[in-house]
This record gives C-alpha cells, structure tokens and sequence, in this order.
C-alpha cells in the first residue's frame, strides 16, 4: 500500500504522520502519479501550523515530480508513462496521489526530475512576481529579501538575465557568500546591519522601485522604508511571522507606496497562465539562465526534519524529498 505524510490537527513538525494510504482510479479530469521527488515548501508549513487552514485530516505538499500511471475520463494532454511536475493541491508528500490532470506539465528529457520538483513552484512565483506584479525592466535596482532561499536564488539569477541591479539581504555570512555567487550586486546581512540605511546608501538616496518581502513580520516595516516614492511593496511570505495589522496612513506617509499580497495559486489558475509560466522557466533552465539549487535531499518519512530545517531557515537553495 503507497505511503503519505498526512496531518491530523495543526501544530509544530510533529504532527506529520506516516500513514499508508489507498490510491485508486483516476476519476474525470484527474492523473494518478508515482512521484519520483517532491518539493518543500514554505506553503507546506503555512498548511501544517494552519496559518493556511486546511479541512483535516490533511495530506500536505503542493509540488511534485513523477511517472502518469493512468488517467482519467477526459485527460487527453497527458498519458500513462509521461514524465510530469506539477503544482496543486496539498497531498505531494507522497508516493503515488490522484492529481487534477490539469495542473500537470510534462517533462522533457532535459529536465531532471529531482530538478522540476525543487524548481517549479519556486521557478513560477518567481516567474509571476518579476514578469506581472511587477514588470522588471532593465537597469532597475530591486530589494530581494532571503536571497540564498529557494525561491531567492532562482529570483536574483532571472532578475540578473533582465539586466536588474539586485540588492538581496540574508542571514549569515555563509548565505551572503551563496547569494552573491547567484549574481547578487550588493549583499547585506540584515541581521546585524540596518537593512533601509544601506538600501538608501546604495542607491544614492532615492530607495529603490519594488521590493519583494518573503520574511513577513521581521523586515516589513523597514522594507517600507526602502521604497522611493510610489514604489511597490511586494509580501509573499511570513518566514518570520504574519505581518501584524498596520495603518494604510503609512502607506500615504512614505512616498504613496502601494502594497499587495501575490500567491503564485492565483497566478496560475488557468491552465494558459500555468503553461506559459513553466514554459518560461523552463527555458531559462535550457538556456543556463537559471540553474536549480538543491540544498537538502531527505527520504519522505523525514518530511518533519526537512520542514524543521526550512522554517529554521538553515537551508540554503531548494529543499526535496524523496519517496
């Protein structure tokens, strides 16, 4: 019987489960796919603590990489023996799982499973921050906070192929020395220097356009600071916490800023939304633009371990289990 980590009230890592499970026919629309790696993600926790509430008992995981057994009624993109990844619904941390057949992209010979299923989500948030919240231009500066993270990493070397200047901020001299081989311009270890002072330093004063914030509640305040005047505060994530309620009148005082909140779930909800992101990405793979970083590889039953070390933030580049 196939195996899965599932979870059956929210709390800290220890409440992952190895549970055998049963899988069976795909019914209409849906994919039943034998994962050969599996993404970890920060989601995942979001999902675990229920910061992002989910109806339990629950699987968890949103990305994963594998073999099509069999399909359902109406599945015609897809066949059995097809190499796929996917991004979807929580459930990867798996050995074999049913799939909306729609969220599926096949693979061709030249991407790796274990390198879709570090790259993907990560490759398309990315993809959506940089290409449509905010359209990077050439010779623009950006903020990029956790730049030696998984998605930092594939953000800084696709912001570098746009002809960006990347500011990134980290937490260690070891993680500024892994951003600033990504291509990183200015690397600032924000856990002893004042992150704004030196933005500001940098960029002669005037901050800089947009700023993209994954940290949440321990940089946001100071991220406003970094902005110049009508430029864009970009949170996607709360590494550090949920960013606490905040007057909008900030917003007013510091240069008219906007400020919104991207989930890479909205993003690609349509099927020619998803198709055309991953087949951005993957080009940028082809083509040595962006190279996939894998920090960490565990076995599936130590999913718990692995999301330890995310939350902790101990790792660097992406995290993938393995079934």
């Amino acid at each position: 019987m196939p195996r899965a980590i599932r979870f059956h009230e929210t709390g800290g890592p220890e409440v992952l489960r190895l549970e055998d499970v049963q899988v069976g026919a795909p019914g209409a629309g849906e994919a039943r796919v034998r994962h050969t790696a599996i993404g970890v993600n920060f989601v995942d926790i979001y999902h675990r603590s229920g910061l992002y509430p989910l109806p339990l008992p629950s699987g968890v995981g949103v990305e994963g990489a594998g073999v099509v057994e069999a399909v359902g009624a109406g599945v015609t993109h897809v066949h059995a023996g097809d190499r796929v990844a996917y991004t979807g619904p929580p459930g990867s941390y798996s050995e074999v799982r049913l799939v909306p057949a729609d969220r599926l992209v096949k693979l061709s010979d030249d991407i790796a499973d274990r390198t879709a299923a570090a790259i993907l989500t990560k490759g398309l948030t990315v993809h959506a921050l940089v290409r449509r919240t905010h359209v990077v231009r050439a010779g623009e500066t950006v903020l990029w906070h956790a730049a030696a993270g998984g998605v930092g990493l594939i953000a800084v070397q696709w912001l570098k192929a746009l002809g960006a200047t990347v500011i990134g901020t980290v937490g260690s001299d070891e993680k500024a020395e892994i951003a600033r081989a990504s291509g990183c311009d200015h690397v600032i270890v924000y856990t002893r220097e004042d992150f704004p002072r030196r933005v500001r330093e940098l960029t002669g004063g005037a901050g800089v356009p947009v700023v993209y914030d994954s940290v949440g509640k321990a940089t946001f305040e100071g991220s406003l600071d970094c902005l110049s005047p009508l430029g864009l505060m970009v949170s996607f994530g709360n590494a550090s916490g949920a960013v606490p309620p905040f007057d909008l009148a900030v917003l007013g005082r510091k240069g008219s800023l906007f400020l919104t909140r991207p989930s890479v779930f909205t993003y690609i909800a349509r099927r020619e939304d998803l198709e055309r992101g991953a087949a951005a990405l993957f080009e940028m793979l082809r083509t040595g633009k962006v190279k996939a970083q894998i920090g960490r590889t565990s076995p599936l039953e130590k999913a718990a371990d692995a999301q330890r070390a995310l939350s902790a933030r101990e790792t660097t580049g992406s995290v993938v289990l393995l079934p």
